[in-house]
C-alpha cells in the first residue's frame, strides 16, 4: 500500500526535525543560548538591572486554566503573550525561579542579560528560547528595528491581577 501524501510529509518533517535536534545536541550551544564556556552559577553572570520597562507592548493573547485540564496542575495558567519591543526598548529584570517559559523570537534581534551567563546573549528571528529556573534576566532591543516575541509560560493563577508580569 502506498503511503498517503500526509504520511510522507509527516515522515519527512519528523525526520528533518529529529536530524536538526540531533545536530543541535552535538554543538556546545544552540542559537540564542549561553555558550558553554560562559555559563555561570546563578548570580555570577550578568548583573541585575534596575532599568524599568520601556518601549514594550505586552498583550495577553490567551490563557488556559490548567486545573481544569487533564494535567490538573493547580494554581497555574498556560499563558500566551505577544511582546512588541521598540528599538531601545527594555524588558525589565525578572525571574523564572518558578515560572518556566518558552519564547519564540518572531522578528528582529534582541539581547538578553542573564544571571547565569557571563556574556550577553543575542537572540535572532526564528530562535526558540527556554526560560527556566534559576534564571533571572532582562532584555534590550539594541537594534534599529522592532522585535516581536511570542511568550508561553506557566503563570501563577494568584498573579492574574498582574497578567502583564514579565
Amino acid at each position: 500500500m502506498k503511503p498517503s501524501l500526509f504520511n510522507r510529509r509527516f515522515t519527512f518533517v519528523t525526520l528533518t526535525a529529529a536530524a536538526a535536534l540531533s545536530f543541535g545536541a552535538l554543538s556546545s550551544a544552540r542559537a540564542g543560548e549561553c555558550p558553554a564556556d560562559q555559563r555561570r552559577p546563578d548570580g555570577n553572570g550578568q548583573p541585575m538591572s534596575a532599568t524599568p520597562a520601556s518601549g514594550v507592548t505586552d498583550v495577553v493573547i490567551t490563557a488556559t486554566e490548567l486545573a481544569k485540564e487533564p494535567v490538573a496542575i493547580q494554581g497555574r495558567l498556560l499563558r500566551a503573550r505577544k511582546l512588541d519591543i521598540a528599538p531601545g526598548g527594555v524588558v525589565p529584570w525578572h525571574s523564572h525561579g518558578d515560572r518556566p517559559a518558552l519564547l519564540l523570537i518572531a522578528s528582529g534581534e534582541i539581547t538578553e542579560y542573564a544571571s547565569t551567563c557571563a556574556a550577553p546573549i543575542l537572540h535572532k528571528a526564528g530562535d526558540i528560547t527556554p526560560e527556566r529556573n534559576p534564571t533571572s534576566h532582562w532584555w534590550k532591543n539594541t537594534g534599529a528595528k522592532p522585535v516581536v516575541i511570542y511568550a508561553f509560560d506557566l503563570f501563577r493563577s494568584q498573579d492574574k491581577h498582574d497578567e502583564h508580569m514579565m
